[in-house]
C-alpha cells in the first residue's frame, strides 16, 4: 500500500473548523473521511499493517469517541477483541478512572475493570495525536489493569501543537 498516497487522500478529506469548539481553536474534522468507504478500508488496513509490524496484540482499545470508528474495524480485521475507553460516567459496572488535560480543558476517562486481564498486550487507537493527553490517559488505564500497551495508533498527528 502506498503510504504517501494514502496520507494525501486523508489530508484532502479532513476539513478545518475554525473557532470550534471555542474561539481560537482550529478543529480538524475527520468525519468526511468516513464518507469514503474505500478510504476507511485502506486506512484501517494500513494501520493494521503497522501494528502487525510491532507485534501481535491481544486487544484493540478505542478512545471515545472517534477511536470507536476505526478501532472495531481494526479489531475485526485482526480477529481480536475491542475494548472501549469512555468519558466519565458512561460505562456501567466498576471502572478504573483517570483525569487528563486536553488542548482546551480537563477531562476524565473510564475503563471497565474487567475489560482487560493482567499481561494482555494492547493497542490504543484514537483518531489523532494532538498534545498526547488522551493517549497518556489510556496508557494509565491499561497500567491500572496491568496490561501492556505495545503501540499507540492514530490516523493523524497534529504537529503544530
Amino acid at each position: 500500500m502506498q503510504a504517501a498516497g494514502l496520507l494525501e487522500r486523508l489530508k484532502e478529506a479532513v476539513k478545518d473548523a475554525p473557532d470550534f469548539p471555542r474561539p481560537g481553536i482550529l478543529f480538524k474534522d475527520i468525519m468526511p473521511v468516513f464518507q469514503d468507504p474505500k478510504l476507511v478500508s485502506d486506512t484501517c488496513a494500513a494501520l493494521v499493517e503497522e501494528v502487525e509490524n510491532v507485534g501481535k496484540p491481544d486487544v484493540i482499545i478505542g478512545i471515545e469517541a472517534r477511536g470507536f470508528l476505526i478501532g472495531p474495524i481494526m479489531a475485526q480485521k485482526m480477529g481480536i477483541p475491542f475494548v472501549a475507553i469512555r468519558k466519565k460516567g458512561k460505562l456501567p459496572r466498576e471502572c478504573f478512572s483517570v483525569k487528563y488535560e486536553k488542548e482546551y480543558g480537563v477531562e476524565e476517562f473510564d475503563m471497565q475493570k474487567d475489560a482487560l486481564t493482567p499481561g494482555q498486550k494492547v493497542v490504543v487507537v484514537d483518531d489523532l495525536l494532538a498534545t498526547g493527553g488522551t493517549l497518556e490517559a489510556a496508557a494509565k488505564l491499561c497500567d491500572m489493569a496491568k496490561a501492556t500497551v505495545i503501540v499507540h495508533c492514530v490516523m493523524f498527528e497534529l504537529d503544530f501543537l
